[in-house]
């Protein structure tokens, strides 16, 4: 989800890479559970998220958008979101002990917070989100500890690629002022991105990028 404000406004001035310490450490989040509750539709969920997700739960992704996620526009295109539930509006994955009940699969969301991307054009850096963390005191980690992902290089690639391919057909929409491509468009993305799953026997990055192809063919 794309947000058009001033950083200077909502993170402490700084952009970080990987090896950089950032306070971010939140003593694993003992006794807190307010980044889980009361985020809308905000929680967008990438391939890699679904991916990771439905095959931690056994689960299709039909059968998890019946129950864990929700389809939204955003930014002009139909794509999941995590549910928030009750009257709390909490995480349906949040526990009654307020703990996330899919840690080891959570998504890349709930792994960076209160960490935000900053997109440049080309590629992205990481920023502290100052207001989102109810938590004081927090300690310095390492950016690439925080995220706590395997094979980081493959990963901030496809985070980039996705980033920007959706940039791009959004942008190629809003020209085209055509209401029927962009119902096709969404659902083009949907099925080929969501709905078709990824072998789990094969690295998710290489389908990715085949499928990426694919996709900047038949959009561009």
């Amino acid at each position: 989800m794309q947000r058009e404000v001033d950083l200077r406004e909502i993170s402490d001035g700084k952009l970080y890479g990987l090896n950089d310490m950032v306070k971010a450490d939140c003593q694993d989040c003992t006794g807190c559970s307010d980044c889980c509750r009361g985020m809308g539709t905000s929680l967008v969920l990438d391939p890699l998220d679904v991916h990771t997700l439905c095959t931690g739960l056994g689960k299709t992704f039909e059968e998890f958008l019946s129950y864990a996620a929700e389809l939204q526009v955003c930014d002009g295109l139909i794509l999941p979101n995590l549910k928030m539930a009750g009257e709390e509006e909490a995480c349906v994955f949040l526990n009654a002990q307020g703990r996330c009940s899919v840690h080891a699969v959570r998504p890349g969301f709930c792994r960076m917070f209160p960490l935000g991307r900053y997109y440049d054009g080309r590629s992205f850096q990481y920023f502290l989100q100052i207001h989102e963390c109810k938590k004081e005191n927090r300690s310095k980690i390492k950016v690439k500890k925080w995220l706590d992902r395997p094979d980081l290089a493959k990963y901030e690639q496809f985070v980039g690629d996705w980033h920007y391919f959706l940039k791009d057909v959004q942008e190629l929409l809003e020209r085209a002022h055509d209401d029927s491509l962009t119902r096709s468009a969404s659902m083009y993305i949907l099925k080929n991105f969501y709905l078709r799953p990824f072998c789990t026997d094969m690295d998710f990055y290489e389908q990715f990028a085949q499928r990426l192809e694919k996709g900047r063919a038949y959009f561009f």
